[in-house]
């Protein structure tokens, strides 16, 4: 990247300030990071309405640009889904504190101790679309892991996003928490800016495209946690229970479609594909999704056909794929072939066949008769999430406090030094576990 993309001073003031409060925030104790969550819960229910104002602004002026419907429906921020926001901070506030775990506690030799012990990366940068209530679960778990955090949303979203962290700043006012763990950027030339601040950002998270997750990942040396499409798939096992199928089916395709959990794909096993398929074309096409299929699909249901990109297309919308597959291994083919490595499922009664689905299909979530919509850190007991990572190193899947920590290796002695355990007549090391 070039010079001309170095950030100003302004916001490597703005980087050091929320690095400086990071540390302090990594040493408070977890019933102070508590009643800093609970401030920032508190402070966003007192200024809901505000909030609420600011994201009818930001819905608007995205309609009257022509803002897709996928992130029209993740930019809006209802009542209901920002009292579930606020949910999800207190749940954070319930979760074990992932800081100061010991880790290994081994003793090297007499007097000689080490110790692995859990903490916070340190400054994390956000990079994400409109999607507001993003800012809250960040924050949140920012503030649980104790890292520090720059979040820079999507310009349809910045009324909402500047109105969510000025309640929290107001919140973590109250505490002993520096409101400059918690920094909002709103610009695409920060952007650019953020990704060069390796001195102070520890790791960087983009939510948005495949595109944008690459352009991240070449323009900074900072470490990426990768999120990008979410190209999900549903496989209807020739053993599957019909109406479980069908129930499944419809739920992850039309119970939230913007999601990047949701279904882009249905593969069916042909020895059911003549009941099945009817029957699931009624119950979609009910709810308005629009089906396309391979030319063995066309010949059983009257829908139009699918070309090689609808395999590899995330829609996002109330639009889904149908192929009819011979058995379980084509099904794994395709899915390792035109999946994103987010989450897919098999519904089928053999045990055998989902035994092979799960452990033959890459993916970072792989279920059996459940809808893929489960792949959700606040569903899975982590309160909240950063963001789902399709990457193979850890963390994998969504991201809630283990994935941001890292840890340390703590050695104590009493004048102990190497040069006794080397040489002709070296001493043993006695490597005993202390539990």
């Amino acid at each position: 990247m070039t010079a001309s993309f170095i950030a100003s001073r302004p916001l490597i003031d703005l980087a050091q300030s929320t690095r400086t409060a990071a540390r302090n925030l990594a040493v408070l104790s977890t019933e102070s990071k508590n009643h800093a969550i609970e401030a920032i819960a508190q402070a966003i229910e007192t200024a809901a309405p505000d909030i609420l104002a600011a994201n009818a602004a930001d819905c608007k002026a995205a309609e009257e640009a022509g803002i897709a419907k996928a992130l029209y429906a993740r930019l809006k921020l209802d009542e209901t889904k920002l009292k579930g926001a606020i949910a999800g901070v207190r749940d954070v506030g319930k979760l074990p504190d992932p800081v100061g775990t010991i880790q290994i506690n081994r003793e090297l030799d007499q007097g000689l101790i080490l110790k692995r012990v859990s903490c916070p990366l340190g400054v994390l940068g956000v990079i994400f679309e409109a999607r507001p209530d993003a800012v809250v679960q960040i924050s949140s778990l920012a503030i649980k892991s104790g890292n520090g955090v720059i979040l820079k949303c999507g310009q349809e979203a910045v009324r909402s996003c500047e109105a969510l962290v000025k309640a929290i700043r107001q919140g973590l006012a109250k505490t002993e928490v520096n409101p400059e763990v918690v920094q909002l950027l709103t610009t695409r030339e920060e952007t650019l800016a953020l990704l060069q601040l390796d001195q102070y950002v520890d790791l960087i998270i983009p939510r948005g495209s495949n595109s944008f997750v690459r352009f991240v990942q070449e323009n900074t040396r900072i470490p990426v946690l990768g999120h990008a499409e979410g190209i999900c798939h549903l496989y209807i096992d020739q053993a599957a229970e019909i109406e479980k199928a069908i129930a499944i089916t419809v739920d992850a395709k039309t119970q939230y479609p913007a999601a990047c959990n949701a279904i882009e794909t249905l593969l069916v096993n042909q020895e059911i594909a003549a009941n099945f398929l009817p029957q699931v074309a009624t119950a979609l096409q009910e709810r308005n999704v629009e089906l396309r299929g391979d030319e063995q699909t066309c010949q059983i249901v009257d829908i139009a056909p699918a070309t090689e990109a609808d395999w590899a297309t995330e829609y996002s919308d109330l639009i889904l794929s149908i192929k009819i597959v011979d058995a379980v291994d084509e099904a794994i083919a395709h899915i390792n072939t035109y999946g994103s490595r987010h989450t897919d499922a098999i519904v089928t009664e053999d045990q055998n066949a989902a035994n092979i689905f799960i452990a033959q299909v890459d993916a970072a979530g792989v279920y059996h008769n459940c809808s893929t919509r489960f792949a959700d850190g606040f569903r899975y007991g982590f309160g909240a999430e950063v963001g789902i990572s399709t990457q193979k190193m850890p963390p994998r899947g969504p991201v809630g406090l283990e994935g941001l920590i890292t840890y340390k290796y703590q050695i104590t002695g009493d004048g102990h030094i190497a040069a006794t355990y080397s040489g002709s007549n070296p001493k043993s090391f006695t490597h005993k576990d202390l539990g």
